[in-house]
């Protein structure tokens, strides 16, 4: 990615009302943001891993008073959150603008050097990135852990919780995710976004990651990119109390 503006950075620590997460229930916290682990909240490993990586303007889109609380103590930008993760990220767009960086608060593991790989690995055209991890780097880094793949011609393929907006143009990218998230109970409507061309590419077996979010990117106007992790790690975040015994016991060894 080309010298430009400074990169901001956006952490969704947000809870939807009456939603009951398994981690913080775990733990007995209010949010598992919250959840310390070698005696720091995830939160604030995230925000440190940031900071170290050179990003200077960090806000935390967050609604759980104590959240709030620990985000101001770290120093951080609070933003209210929205109806859903891609109006709090629309939200805080308008706020900070390009080029922002968009992680989340249970990314425990999030290491600075891979939020600088992945914007020196973003190509200098893009508009919108996302990194992604192959199974085989996943599998080689942490063996025995289990994540949600989505396989394509060339294998299968783990998020890892770690969008670049490159720029104005990458609003285009958070309407579309917001359609999608409106239609997460109609997955056809979901599929007819891709078009024709794109899911007969992948009914015969010939669409590559790659070529899958870059196809999706010309479909809303946009130049996007699959950006693949150098490390398998960056797609271990923590969903359930399985992947916090993980991170900590990756975290407690000597």
């Amino acid at each position: 990615m080309p010298a430009a503006a400074p990169i901001s950075a956006l952490v969704l620590a947000g809870s939807r009302p009456g939603a009951r997460d398994p981690v913080a229930e775990a733990e007995g916290v209010a949010h598992k943001a919250l959840v310390p682990i070698v005696g720091e909240p995830m939160l604030a490993r995230v925000v440190d891993a940031l900071r170290h990586a050179g990003i200077a303007q960090i806000a935390v889109s967050a609604n759980e008073p104590e959240v709030v609380a620990l985000a101001t103590r770290l120093g951080c930008i609070v933003l209210p959150t929205a109806s859903g993760p891609s109006a709090s990220v629309a939200t805080a767009f308008a706020t900070l603008g390009a080029p922002m960086l968009v992680t989340t608060a249970d990314h425990a593991l999030l290491q600075p050097e891979w939020v600088r790989d992945f914007l020196a690995d973003t190509p200098a055209d893009a508009d919108v990135a996302v990194l992604l991890a192959h199974r085989t780097a996943v599998e080689r880094a942490l063996p025995g852990t289990r994540r949600t793949y989505l396989r394509l011609a060339d294998g299968g393929w783990s998020g890892c919780n770690l969008f670049l907006l490159a720029n104005t143009k990458a609003t285009a990218a958070i309407q579309t995710w917001a359609a999608v998230e409106a239609d997460r109970k109609r997955p056809w409507r979901i599929a007819a976004r891709l078009g024709a061309g794109t899911l007969w590419r992948y009914a015969l077996g010939r669409l590559t990651m790659a070529e899958a979010i870059a196809r999706l990117g010309r479909r809303i106007g946009i130049i996007a990119a699959s950006v693949p992790a150098r490390d398998g790690l960056a797609a271990v975040d923590v969903d359930k109390p399985s992947d916090l015994a993980q991170v900590r016991s990756l975290l407690e060894r000597p």
